[in-house]
């Protein structure tokens, strides 16, 4: 039996806001804690009880302050080894932790966020038919205020430091004409399935930015090469694809595009490469119209057990040589086997020797061949945050090494949140985490400076995207959430310090 994390934790009396194990999200069976996560959540147990005594507090309340992260990462250093700059003082002292790590000192904007609106993503009728379901052989409970936009709003800007957000897609095309040949509109464009169709994408960035009366979300297209496809001539419905390419450009006003290789939306009966003659049309197309800036979902394999082939990296060399002027940014850094699969080190055949791990390898070895590309950038969303909490020591590894081969000028910021609940634990996480002298001196790594940190945070997606850093942007205002019917506010901020992913309800 599934069971949410956060109902888990309520049950057993956790109130971590760090995910003490991998979660899943509905794409792949939990995993069952292993030892070291069970020691690193019993720690902050009883180190939570300890100091929030002495401070005369609930335990509760202490877990949702700046001082009860401090301890969470204070227990994974005692398990893992430091990989945490985290003093003693700041698990008592909330002063000391907003003099050492005052807030708004980066500008954080997160390329990868998602919502579904309060559209379930359980794998009930005709959903589970798609390729990023396929073949789980099993059923869920729903959630849907969890995944909800205003729960959305309220964890990504509410309970976070996050500046910017990019709406990110996932896959799923949109109905364009009715029986009578009428172009449709709004909800009626994903009459079947619809979890971030794009034209939810720009409403919600829409509404973001007005509430902000600022620029603060930003948002990408579903659209791919086997979207619409013509099965009489086994290739792309040009005419389709064009029609639909125009409209996101010009009425939803994107700002890239998303694609997922191992999916098949339009029923072409596989999926595509970003190197194949399809994408090159494609990729032409969106240049003539202005648009240069593809982000790719590589890695996480898992998702289509017919298809997981096609989200290897190593198409992305011929795509990103042969268009040098188009922005590639490669979602998950490749990670090619998550933390929650079982045996992930051993799949993923990491090697403590070299620190390789597929395939993040293969986007490694793509910037040793050629080093002068330098229009590809890896990104950290699911790829920091689960390495961090199941193996610091890979995560040095991953982050390390997209420094070290790519620069921290190409290394973009990304949580995949709300899939695990407000990202801020994730932010907090990666201004404390350092690189060991060890590994840096035995694998050529460096020390991650502020400035490094400055520049994955958020300065290298907002020069991709364009933002003017100097530009002002509004918080949103008191009752903002209100207006998207909840009371948040009103009771005052309360961090809910719960994950969304599902695991052993037995665990």
């Amino acid at each position: 039996m599934w069971i949410r994390k956060f109902e888990r934790d309520r049950n057993k009396g956790v109130t971590s806001p760090v995910p003490t194990q991998m979660l899943s999200t509905e794409e792949f069976i939990p995993r069952p804690q292993n030892e070291r996560q069970k020691h690193v959540e019993h720690l902050i147990g009883e180190m939570s009880e300890q100091k929030a005594k002495k401070l005369a507090m609930d335990r509760r309340k202490f877990m949702g302050t700046s001082m009860g992260l401090a301890t969470c990462f204070s227990a994974m250093n005692t398990v893992y080894g430091k990989a945490f700059d985290v003093d003693e003082a700041e698990t008592m002292e909330e002063d000391a932790i907003a003099e050492k790590w005052p807030k708004g000192e980066y500008f954080v904007m997160d390329v990868q966020s998602h919502f579904t609106n309060g559209i379930p993503i359980g794998l009930r009728g005709d959903i589970g038919k798609m390729e990023f379901f396929k073949n789980m052989g099993f059923t869920l409970k729903e959630d849907k205020e969890s995944y909800s936009f205003h729960n959305f709003v309220k964890e990504m800007f509410f309970d976070s430091e996050t500046d910017m957000i990019v709406i990110s897609g996932v896959p799923g095309k949109e109905q364009q004409r009715d029986k009578e040949g009428k172009v449709l509109e709004g909800a009626a464009r994903t009459p079947f399935f619809g979890i971030l169709p794009s034209w939810l994408m720009a409403q919600a960035r829409e509404e973001i930015n007005a509430l902000a009366q600022s620029k603060r979300a930003i948002s990408q297209g579903n659209l791919a090469p086997n979207h619409y496809w013509d099965k009489t001539t086994n290739k792309p419905d040009k005419a389709a694809t064009i029609e639909q390419m125009e409209r996101e450009l010009n009425l939803y006003k994107i700002s890239s595009w998303k694609w997922y290789c191992h999916t098949d939306p339009g029923q072409s009966g596989g999926g595509f490469q970003c190197d194949d003659d399809n994408a090159q049309w494609f990729i032409d197309e969106s240049r003539k119209r202005g648009m240069k800036f593809f982000s790719v979902h590589k890695g996480y394999s898992y998702q289509s057990r017919l298809l997981g082939h096609l989200a290897n990296p190593k198409d992305i060399e011929k795509a990103a040589l042969n268009n040098p002027d188009v922005t590639w940014v490669i979602y998950h850094s490749a990670l090619q086997h998550g933390s929650n699969e079982p045996d992930w080190k051993a799949a993923n055949q990491y090697d403590p020797t070299t620190g390789d791990f597929a395939w993040h390898n293969i986007l490694m070895d793509i910037k040793k061949r050629n080093p002068k590309m330098t229009n590809v950038y890896p990104e950290i969303g699911s790829f920091f945050g689960p390495l961090v909490i199941a193996d610091p020591v890979m995560a040095m590894h991953g982050i390390g090494k997209n420094v070290k081969y790519y620069g921290a000028d190409h290394v973009i910021w990304g949580t995949d949140c709300l899939w695990w609940g407000s990202p801020q634990w994730v932010i907090d996480a990666f201004k404390r985490f350092q690189i060991s002298d060890e590994m840096c001196e035995k694998f050529g790594y460096k020390k991650l400076s502020k400035e490094d940190k400055a520049m994955i945070f958020g300065q290298n997606a907002a020069r991709l995207y364009k933002i003017d850093l100097k530009a002002k942007r509004n918080p949103l205002p008191a009752d903002a959430l209100t207006r998207l019917k909840t009371a948040y506010m009103e009771r005052g901020p309360n961090p809910t310090n719960g994950a969304y992913g599902w695991v052993r309800a037995d665990d």
